[in-house]
C-alpha cells in the first residue's frame, strides 16, 4: 500500500494562494506532487543496489516553478503540444490562441494548466486535483471541468485525466516530466537505452508542426522498436535529438508504449497508456541556464520526456485521431509509469 502525506510547499506572490505538496510513498517509489500545475517535483527510485535517487528534473522551491522554465513535471493543457499558427476553426468559427512558441501555440498558451493552482483531494493511495477552466481561457471555447488523479501502487505511478466540456472544444492532456534514470543532475541521457512501440511517426516542419504525413519508422532514425542506446543512435543518424510524435496502436485500452533502461543503475521505466501517441523529447532546448535541485544544472540532453497524448495539431489535421470533446461526453485517459530494476 502507498501512504500519502501533505505539507505546505510555498505561497504564491501577492496572496494568490498556498501551494501544497503531496508525498506518495510505497516500498519502491516516493513521489512528490504539488498543487501548482499538478507538478511532479521529485520521484525517487531505487537502483540495483537499493540506493534511491531522484530521477526527475525540477526545483526544490516554489520560486523555481514560477519562473520561465520548460514545464518541468507539470500537467499541460487545455491542449498539449503545438497548434499551428495558434488558430483553428470549429463549427464555422475561427479561434485564435496565444502564440508562445515561434509562430505556434504550445501547451495551452501563455497561462496553461501548468501555471494555475489546482484544488487537491487526498485519496487512500494518491491525490486528485481538480479545476474549472473558464469559457474563453487562453482562447479556447467552453467551460472545461478537469480532474487529474495520481495514484501509486508498488513501483507503478498511474495518472488519470478526466474532463467534461460545456461546449465542443479540443482537449489533449499530458504530464511533462523530464526523466534521467541515472539521477537528476546527471550530465546527459546518452547511456539510456530506449524502445518505443511504434511503426510510424509524424515528420515535422521547421517550426515542429507535423507536415500531415504519417511516415513508417522502418529504415529511419525513428525506428526504436528494438532497444537503441541513445547517444550512439543520435551520432549514427547525425540528429540533434528527438521532439516527435510516435504513433501508437489506436487502441483505447491500456497498451505498451515505451521502455527505457539505464544499464549503469539498473533502473527501468516502462510506459503504458490509453493514448494514440507519445511525444518523445530529448531535452534539446535545455541549455544549462536553470539551476535545479541540489544545485544541478540541466544542459541539453540531460533529461527525456515521454508525453503520452493525442497527435500534435490534430485540430487542424482531420486525418489525425479526433481531439474534440463534446458536451455530454467525457475525456478519460490513463498513463502508467512503471519502475523496476533489471
Amino acid at each position: 500500500m502507498a501512504s500519502v502525506t501533505r505539507a505546505v510547499f510555498g505561497d504564491l506572490p501577492s496572496g494568490a494562494g498556498t501551494v501544497e505538496k503531496f508525498q506518495l510513498q510505497s516500498d519502491l517509489l516516493k513521489v512528490d506532487i504539488i498543487s501548482w500545475g499538478c507538478t511532479i517535483t521529485a520521484l525517487e527510485v531505487k537502483d540495483r543496489q537499493g540506493r534511491a535517487s531522484d530521477v526527475v528534473l525540477g526545483f526544490a522551491e516554489l520560486e523555481g516553478y514560477l519562473q520561465k522554465q520548460p514545464y518541468f513535471g507539470a500537467v499541460v493543457g487545455r491542449v498539449a503540444n503545438r497548434i499551428a499558427k495558434g488558430t483553428f476553426t470549429l463549427d464555422g468559427k475561427e479561434y485564435k490562441l496565444p502564440i508562445n512558441n515561434g509562430p505556434n501555440s504550445l501547451h495551452g498558451g501563455v497561462r496553461g494548466f501548468d501555471k494555475v493552482l489546482w484544488t487537491p483531494q487526498v485519496l487512500s493511495n494518491g491525490v486528485q486535483f481538480s479545476r474549472v477552466s473558464p469559457d474563453g481561457e487562453e482562447g479556447y471555447p467552453g467551460e472545461l471541468k478537469v480532474w487529474v488523479t495520481y495514484t501509486l501502487d508498488g513501483g507503478e505511478l498511474m495518472i488519470n485525466y478526466r474532463a467534461q466540456a460545456s461546449r465542443t472544444t479540443p482537449v489533449n492532456l499530458t504530464n511533462h516530466s523530464y526523466f534521467n534514470l541515472a539521477g537528476q543532475g546527471s550530465p546527459n541521457i546518452y547511456d539510456h537505452e530506449i524502445t518505443i512501440e511504434a511503426d510510424a511517426f509524424l515528420p515535422v516542419d521547421e517550426t515542429l508542426i507535423p507536415t500531415g504525413e504519417v511516415a513508417p519508422v522502418q529504415g529511419t532514425a525513428f525506428d526504436l522498436r528494438k532497444p537503441v542506446e541513445l547517444g550512439k543512435h543520435l551520432q549514427e543518424f547525425r540528429i540533434n535529438g528527438f521532439d516527435h510524435n510516435f504513433c501508437l496502436k489506436g487502441s483505447k485500452e491500456k497498451h505498451f508504449c515505451a521502455r527505457v533502461r539505464h544499464a549503469g543503475s539498473g533502473r527501468v521505466l516502462e510506459v503504458y497508456t490509453t493514448q494514440p501517441g507519445v511525444q518523445f523529447y530529448t531535452g534539446n532546448f535545455l541549455d544549462g541556464t536553470l539551476q535545479g535541485k541540489r544545485g544541478a544544472v540541466y544542459p541539453k540532453h540531460s533529461g527525456f520526456c515521454l508525453e503520452t497524448q493525442n497527435w500534435p495539431d490534430a485540430i487542424n489535421q482531420p486525418h489525425f485521431p479526433p481531439v474534440l470533446l463534446r458536451p455530454g461526453e467525457e475525456y478519460d485517459h490513463t498513463t502508467w509509469f512503471k519502475f523496476s530494476v533489471a
